[in-house]
Formats: structure tokens, sequence, C-alpha cells
């Protein structure tokens, strides 16, 4: 395999990169980093990625990252099965949800993750959990009404792949610690349907997190 794929578990960033390299089937070896151990911060990883921060890939001898970069990349070096539009204000627009998924999506479910895994019960802020919540209902009916049919365009796409995995997290923080997150059931309808449809591909399940299985 050419292509080496980094990842930490868990990581929203790198789990909408490893969505697209299943969909497009890029044969890669997808390699796990602990956060617990500092793998991102080794010379090894750090002469891939300067940043040390998952997820990177080597293709070929070639490093990127930053995770829309590399959809970008992807999309471009691996044309099958596409997931951006073939005409311009279909682009544009799969690129803009990708935009409002990662500042809009990904801080909120950041928050909640935070206050609901990563924090003892002492140390949880009541309030910051009610703001995120407050910021995440609100996105997730803004996302619903971006729904296009199925997906968040005419069909699936790098948004698709780019949303749910901020969405997911949010449902995580509830299972985690209930009413610090956003249970399924809780979510707009059409967001859950979308999400089921997300969770149908077929394959789908080899890029759930590998801490969620244990």
């Amino acid at each position: 395999m050419s292509l080496t794929f980094y990842y930490g578990s868990g990581s929203p960033y790198a789990w909408k990169v490893w969505l697209a390299l299943e969909h497009k089937g890029i044969p890669h070896e997808a390699k796990r980093l602990s956060f617990d151990n500092d793998d991102t911060k080794t010379p090894q990883f750090l002469a891939v990625n300067p940043r040390g921060r998952v997820p990177a890939i080597l293709d070929d001898g070639f490093a990127i990252w930053e995770s829309a970069a590399i959809l970008e990349y992807l999309e471009e070096r691996y044309p099958q099965n596409p997931l951006l539009p073939t005409d311009i204000h279909g682009r544009a627009t799969v690129r803009r949800l990708v935009a409002e998924a990662d500042n809009y999506l990904s801080p909120a479910s950041g928050e909640l993750i935070e206050q609901a895994v990563y924090l003892s019960p002492a140390e949880r802020d009541p309030e910051k959990s009610r703001a995120a919540c407050q910021r995440m209902g609100d996105e997730l009916r803004r996302f619903e009404d971006y729904l296009k049919g199925e997906f968040l365009h005419e069909s699936l796409s790098l948004a698709d792949f780019a949303a749910f995995p901020y969405i997911r997290l949010a449902q995580r923080a509830d299972e985690r610690a209930p009413g610090l997150g956003i249970a399924r059931a809780d979510m707009p309808a059409g967001i859950r349907a979308w999400m089921d449809r997300i969770e149908a591909l077929p394959y789908y399940a080899r890029t759930i997190p590998p801490h969620w299985k244990s």
C-alpha cells in the first residue's frame, strides 16, 4: 500500500478522511496513534506532520495534513467515486458546507465532549454544557434545512462526511453522560434519517472509532 493514513480514535477530523478513503476505495494502511502515549509527538510522526496533529496522510512520499486539504487532495488524486459535484455551483456549495461543519458544528461538539468525557463531574461547568447544547441544537436545525433529499447536497458528498462525525460526537457525549450531549431521539427527524443513511453505507462500520467498540 502506498498511502498511509494516520488517525486518532474518535477524532472527527480523521473520521471524515477515513470515510472518504473507504468510499473512494483507496487502498491504504491505517495507523492509529495514541493521544495518551503522545504518539503524535514522536520524531517519526513529526516528520510527516510537523504540527503533530491528526489526520495526516503519506501518499507515495507526499505528506499532507489538515482534514479539508486532505479531502480535496484525495478528490483530485483519486477521482473514482467522486465526492464533489461536477458543476461549479455544486462544488462551491459542498465546500461551503464543509467549512460550516468545521466552523460551527465542530466547536459545539468539542465542548460537549470536553464536558461529558474528559472532565470529572466535579470539574464540569453546567452552563458551558447548556450553551453548547443550544448551539448544537441550532446547527442541527440549520443543517436539516440544508438537506437536499437524502443528503446535504444532491448526492453523497464531502459535506456529509464532514458534518457527520461532529453530530455523532454530540450523541456520543450524551451516551457517556446523559443530559450533557444530545440524544439521537432529541435530534430533528431529518437529521436522524440522514444519520441512518450514513450508517447504512457498506463501509461505515470499518470507520467507527476503535475505542467505541470496546
